[in-house]
């Protein structure tokens, strides 16, 4: 009977370091968060990074054969205004088809530039093609905007006379950002939990969300339903202002811990100059499983008279252009 008794005592205690053994495993996993930004942090992929040397004026006429040899062009413009007139030797597709076309191009061929109407569009598909191993991806700077004349609306109606909406609004201000404070991680259903894969699929979702851009009137009308982020430099903040309860949360890095202090339960409007800088920005933050958005045109299309700088003018001299 003792024998028995210690023999069930033995199987009783193994069984119970068994089961915790195993709650241990299911208690403490690691996120799919922290899988992909550590994976990101460890293979130069954290938003500085990818911030790095991303966009490029248009030429100047003379050099533009130059201009033209030096890039694998993509065009995400509609089918219609391609035809209409588009970049000697530009691809069109959109930002569902990018990996796939960019895919086309050989290896050791031209970086890539990316075209569109006002140069953000473009943000979201660089960063999908840096975070896809295209590190030298670049935004063609106010898209067709600032190419040719013929096709400036776009940022003419948001800019210039159409550009001062936050002057004299009561939530344009120039009292203190908001205290940062720490949140948790985002997270997101998968199905994979290797790394490579994981940051395909986030990229891959985020192509297929299409570009996340949100009005200055809308933010400027009700700023509190938004977590909001100006991603400027604390000067700029102190010389022109900043929208009302913004935070000013510039540079951002995974490995520093900035993403700490974004509100994953919140929408989140990132905003800068232009729409260029927090185009690529936001598509940065849904591939980490952000809601996010981008202010479209930025302060060009806020406090425009105000600027002393990154203004939009149209093109004085018209680059050439192809029609089909």
């Amino acid at each position: 009977m003792k024998t028995l008794s210690k023999f069930l005592t033995v199987l009783l205690a193994i069984s119970v370091l068994f089961v915790s053994c195993k709650d241990d495993d299911e208690i403490t996993p690691t996120s799919s968060f922290e899988t992909l930004t550590t994976y990101m942090v460890n293979n130069d992929l954290d938003l500085t990074d990818v911030l790095d040397s991303w966009i490029v004026g248009a030429p100047a006429e003379a050099d533009l054969s130059t201009f033209l040899s030096s890039y694998y062009i993509l065009d995400l413009r509609s089918s219609q205004d391609f035809a209409d007139g588009h970049i000697e030797g530009a691809v069109n597709t959109t930002l569902t088809g990018l990996l796939e076309v960019a895919a086309q191009e050989p290896v050791a061929a031209n970086p890539i530039l990316v075209v569109c109407y006002t140069g953000q569009s473009a943000g979201h598909a660089v960063t999908a093609l840096r975070l896809s191993g295209y590190e030298d991806a670049k935004v063609l700077k106010w898209g067709m905007s600032g190419w040719n004349s013929n096709f400036s609306s776009p940022w003419a109606n948001n800019s210039g006379l159409n550009g001062d909406h936050g002057k004299g609004h009561q939530n344009w201000t120039k009292t203190a950002t908001a205290t940062r404070q720490t949140y948790q991680n985002p997270s997101w259903s998968t199905t994979t939990t290797d790394p490579p894969a994981l940051l395909r699929e986030r990229v891959n979702t985020m192509l297929q969300n299409g570009f996340k851009g949100v009005s200055c009137t809308d933010v400027l009308a009700d700023p509190g339903q938004y977590f909001i982020n100006n991603y400027w430099a604390e000067a700029d903040v102190a010389t022109y202002g900043h929208i009302d309860g913004s935070h000013r949360i510039h540079p951002m890095s995974i490995a520093s811990g900035d993403f700490t202090n974004l509100d994953p339960d919140q929408k989140m409007v990132t905003y800068c100059w232009t729409g260029q800088t927090s185009s690529m920005v936001t598509a940065y933050l849904n591939v980490l499983g952000y809601d996010a958005q981008s202010l479209k045109f930025g302060v060009n299309s806020m406090i425009y008279s105000d600027l002393q700088g990154h203004k939009f003018v149209t093109p004085t001299v018209d680059l050439p252009v192809v029609t089909d």
